[in-house]
């Protein structure tokens, strides 16, 4: 299923959570993660759906000095 990931396109397998995809991106460290202008709560990465065309952004936190 497609859907628009950072602004880009992006495909993914149905089903997919929130902690698929992050495995699927690799991401390590700190971030955020909004689906369709909500900001999704860590606690609930593993039981929300991404549907098609879903709007995501995700934001990852870099430290610096």
């Amino acid at each position: 299923m497609e859907v628009l990931l950072n602004g880009e396109k992006y495909t993914v397998s149905a089903p997919c959570s929130i902690t698929d995809l992050i495995s699927l991106l690799q991401l390590q460290g700190k971030y955020a993660i909004e689906i369709n202008q909500a900001i999704i709560p860590k606690s609930e990465y593993t039981t929300v759906a991404i549907r098609e065309n879903d709007t995501i952004e995700i934001v990852q936190a870099i430290g610096g000095g």
